[in-house]
């Protein structure tokens, strides 16, 4: 980036401050979906039209939970989706002796890896579609467990979904998110939200991104797209759908703390930031890590009006050799060089209405 570039960014982002209050505002129903916990049941998908669509079926019900669950899970708050994926939602249950205790909802054919053995909801959409595409709910979304009688209380530990119960998911859109974030590719980099108000510096980048990686959920998205986002990862496809390849932004606590990512430091494919002041918890924070990101829709699926089919895509572009931004070049499986020549990174969030009356 030039010194021009650089010092106008640093200006305009000193003279606006933006609080974590701001970053969890008010928030706005998108849409409810409900998962009867009967096999056979239609899934529904309420829209704020009061209008229902159906958007798949029961194929199987869960005997278990699981604990300990992946270590981020336990970043979530309980009662409220921990993880949104093209191949898996997660639901955090409980977090037990610091592990988070966790349910999930896959389609019937996919990778799922933590979901764990008999701990999820089966419906029969497609992985990358329906609850797991264009309806998929963003990180933070409430999990309510209605009864019979119609009642509903939060999903937990003493509150588990039973047979002739159904859970029910509100997929909001959350104040305060950004509308981009730039990431500059390189130590000490910035990672800034941009807002109609102006722009925050959330992070600084501690360990630069320089390769792609065989993450097995982006065999269900496409180059360029949000595969998964969870309290401790954003994950990024580089390939195209039916082939492996992608990367992952992480927080510093989940590089330092968690066993499962100690690879980070002495391999290429992951990104990690630290907080602005050098010393705040990241994991599971707005807007990077809650709120916000969700993997969109695949091609061909429809939402209900055309600026949440589009604005609900999506998108990460990139700058190769502080060019043009520019969508990302494909790459496949793992190639440790394969992204060093990008010096700049941008996620665009989704939206559902007009740019110009977005607040």
């Amino acid at each position: 980036m030039n010194f021009r570039k650089t010092f106008f960014v640093a200006a305009f982002c000193a003279a606006v401050v933006f609080s974590q209050a701001r970053g969890e505002a008010e928030e706005k129903k998108l849409f409810e979906i409900k998962i009867p916990l009967e096999k056979g049941a239609a899934v529904v998908v309420t829209t704020p039209d009061g209008a229902e669509r159906e958007v798949g079926r029961v194929n199987a019900l869960p005997t278990a939970t699981r604990w300990p669950s992946y270590t981020a899970s336990a970043w979530g708050l309980p009662g409220t989706v921990c993880a949104s994926a093209v191949n898996a939602i997660h639901m955090l249950v409980s977090v037990e002796g610091g592990k988070g205790r966790t349910m999930s909802v896959i389609p019937q054919e996919t990778i799922a890896p933590a979901a764990g053995a008999g701990a999820s909801v089966i419906i029969s959409p497609k992985a990358g579609e329906s609850l797991f595409g264009a309806w998929a709910p963003p990180v933070g979304a409430l999990v309510l467990v209605e009864k019979p009688d119609k009642t509903a209380a939060p999903l937990a530990a003493d509150n588990l979904p039973k047979p002739g119960d159904a859970l029910l998911i509100t997929a909001d859109e959350f104040g305060g998110t950004p509308y981009m974030i730039d990431i500059e590719n390189r130590p000490g980099g910035r990672v800034v939200a941009w807002r109609r108000g102006g722009c925050e510096l959330l992070a600084r980048v501690i360990r630069p991104l320089g390769g792609t990686g065989r993450f097995e959920g982006t065999l269900f998205q496409r180059a360029g797209a949000i595969r998964a986002n969870h309290c401790g990862v954003i994950d990024v496809s580089t390939s195209p759908r039916g082939a492996v390849g992608g990367f992952q932004i992480i927080p510093w606590d989940h590089a330092l703390k968690s066993k499962e990512m100690q690879n980070v430091w002495t391999m290429t494919q992951w990104l990690v930031v630290g907080a602005a002041d050098g010393r705040s918890m990241m994991g599971g924070s707005a807007p990077l890590f809650k709120n916000g990101l969700v993997s969109g829709p695949a091609y061909g699926e429809r939402l209900w009006d055309v600026w949440s089919t589009y604005g609900r895509k999506s998108l990460v572009l990139a700058r190769y050799g502080n060019g043009k931004w520019r969508r990302m070049k494909e790459a496949a499986g793992r190639g440790d060089d394969a992204l060093k020549d990008i010096t700049e990174f941008r996620i665009y969030y989704p939206f559902t209405e007009e740019i110009q009356k977005i607040n």
